[in-house]
């Protein structure tokens, strides 16, 4: 229990004034607290009175005391942003005034182009192609080495650029695929026939010789003799057991009957040139980006 001693007893253990509360024979006892604490403890009072007269402190009806330094975090956001600024402007510049085809010669560069094009990808293209890139059914796979159109940093920023089956832009890629089912220039049986050709190249089905013969009359145009497809037409290589829009039986028969032809914006007036070069770097980067084609020589200039 607890009970009630005079207070300023001296306790005979440590000869320290108590309070004159105690508890179950447990007296408080009256410690001066350290004077290394007390000291610590008024430079912190000194210093909170110096900050809030020197920074923004006291908070008013419409703002704060502004303080004598006239500090702001709002300033001070200002000027590291414009420094940043400057810092990008150089090498957006940089950028600006080199063809792509160079940039793999100038490495810090080539890395302040990739990180840029990050950036830019996230904002722009990870709602067809995803956050890593790897794309999806319907939407290509960034990361691997299998291209319709080629890979080098060049014909990245053309596609960029232009697009794919970008109405209105006449520079645009264009691949068409006829709609051998739905306009009937072959039989469901054919179509069957040609679809287990198809996967017979990459080996997931059996060859038979009407498939063969079928492709070679209707599809050996676009796709070669041997399927590995045409850069020029951006007709897929059949061989490698990539696919765009699936690799079952379904999936093909699909394709050939009725073909997925698939939209890609054309970036050229929604983007500036300089971050279409820095998402073609970063494009390049991933991993299944080709070597860099030989530049062309620059022409005389006129006397």
């Amino acid at each position: 229990m607890a009970e009630h001693h005079p207070k300023g007893r001296l306790d005979e253990a440590t000869n320290t004034e108590t309070v004159g509360h105690e508890w179950d024979g447990i007296e408080e006892l009256n410690t001066p607290l350290p004077r290394w604490w007390l000291w610590t403890f008024y430079a912190c009072i000194v210093f909170a009175l110096g900050y809030s007269v020197v920074y923004p402190a006291w908070p008013m009806l419409s703002s704060a005391t502004q303080g004598t330094l006239g500090w702001t975090s709002r300033g001070e956001l200002d000027k590291d942003m414009k420094a940043a600024a400057a810092t990008r402007a150089k090498t957006v510049a940089a950028l600006a005034d080199m063809r792509i085809e160079e940039l793999p010669k100038h490495p810090e560069l080539m890395r302040a182009a990739v990180a840029g094009g990050a950036a830019a990808f996230r904002i722009n293209c990870v709602q067809c192609h995803g956050a890593g890139a790897a794309g999806s059914k319907g939407f290509p796979n960034l990361n691997d080495d299998d291209w319709l159109w080629g890979g080098d940093l060049k014909t990245i920023e053309t596609t960029l650029l232009h697009g794919i089956r970008q109405p209105g832009d006449e520079a645009t890629r264009q691949s068409i695929m006829p709609n051998f089912g739905s306009d009937g220039l072959l039989t469901a049986a054919q179509i069957d026939a040609v679809a287990s050709h198809v996967l017979s190249l990459s080996g997931k089905a059996r060859g038979n010789a009407e498939g063969a013969k079928l492709f070679a009359d209707n599809c050996a145009v676009c796709h070669g003799p041997a399927g590995k497809g045409s850069r020029q037409f951006g007709a897929p290589n059949l061989t490698d057991a990539i696919w765009l829009d699936g690799g079952t039986k379904d999936d093909v028969v699909a394709q050939v009957s009725k073909p997925h032809m698939g939209v890609m914006p054309a970036w050229n007036g929604r983007l500036d040139p300089v971050t279409i070069k820095m998402l073609a770097a970063y494009v390049h980067s991933l991993g299944g980006g080709e070597q860099a084609l030989a530049p062309e020589p620059e022409a005389a200039a006129t006397p």
